[in-house]
């Protein structure tokens, strides 16, 4: 099968592209930035997903599938930049897709769709509405961009086209939302406040978007890993130094004094959960995670000992 990944200079883009030529898949890839050391058997074109360059990879190439990983999820990008890739980025290759005959699509989602709020359920299921709309601002254009791939289901039927909302990503590469939350020394929480978190190794997430792909799912489907944890636990078991801080207080500590930068909206997932049921994508998949709870922490944390 031919593939195209945009997005494929990201970490999560290459561990994908890297599952797929094990797979003996022929792999294209479109990113605006370089992967100097891509592998020989990937055809990489450096083109913004939005430009005519890109579309020209469609056009020429004619891949059987693509997986669509050129969303912005680092929330230090001017809302305008991130609105213009999450949400035209996202409406232009589904275009290209039904324009030039794609037969499969994989758009690679974020669970905290869903939302953070006190009266929000345990598990949130696929057919919950974004609720992260009103309770996190700062995401309404990846939730518009997820909620727009997902209408492709009726708008382009011919295209198999399948929503995974992934649970946080976490491992060595130290890449992704939960990984800058977790990057200092010293970690920022709301006092008074310990949500349980939930990620998943990014090996077996690479492993879960291919496994999406080669069992031709169609739907909106959770993907989670091990069980989730105390945001205390997670600290800790990643070496790092939990801070408390009054409610009040913590939008004006964050972002200095060595602790991560956050938007005022992520102050709810810092104080209630945002736990997913992934039971559908198993139950069509017979996804299990190749990593635990703990070898996933440890993964992370043993990329720098410093803070052990």
């Amino acid at each position: 099968m031919k593939v195209l990944i945009t997005g494929i200079s990201s970490r999560l883009g290459r561990m994908v592209a890297l599952e797929l030529l094990d797979g003996d898949h022929q792999v294209l890839g479109i990113d605006r930035r370089h992967w100097p050391d891509a592998p020989s058997g990937i055809e990489m074109v450096r083109a913004d997903i939005r430009k005519r360059p890109a579309e020209d990879v469609f056009r020429k190439s004619r891949p059987d599938a693509v997986i669509h990983l050129a969303t912005v999820t680092h929330l230090s990008r001017r809302t305008e930049d991130r609105q213009r890739i999450n949400l035209v980025g996202t409406r232009t290759i589904i275009e290209h897709c039904a324009t030039y005959g794609v037969g499969q699509a994989v758009f690679v989602g974020r669970h905290t769709y869903y939302g953070a709020d006190a009266e929000s359920p345990l598990y949130h299921t696929e057919a919950e509405p974004p609720m992260a709309v009103t309770t996190y601002p700062e995401l309404a254009d990846l939730v518009a961009a997820d909620l727009f791939a997902g209408s492709a289901l009726w708008r382009v039927p011919e295209l198999d086209t399948v929503v995974l909302r992934m649970a946080y990503l976490l491992g060595p590469s130290r890449a992704g939302t939960l990984a800058a939350y977790l990057g200092g020394q010293r970690v920022p929480t709301v006092l008074g406040f310990d949500p349980l978190f939930q990620f998943i190794h990014e090996k077996d997430a690479a492993r879960a978007i291919v496994l999406a792909l080669s069992k031709r799912l169609r739907g909106v489907f959770n993907v989670t890993g091990p069980p989730p944890v105390p945001l205390s636990l997670l600290i800790k078991a990643t070496g790092r130094k939990n801070l408390p801080v009054l409610e009040p207080f913590f939008n004006g500590f964050t972002g200095r004094f060595g602790l991560p930068s956050l938007p005022p909206g992520a102050v709810n997932h810092v104080k209630y959960p945002v736990v997913v049921d992934g039971a559908a994508f198993r139950e069509a998949t017979g996804f299990e995670p190749d990593f635990d709870e703990i070898q996933t922490m440890e993964a992370f944390a043993a990329v720098d000992d410093r803070w052990r």
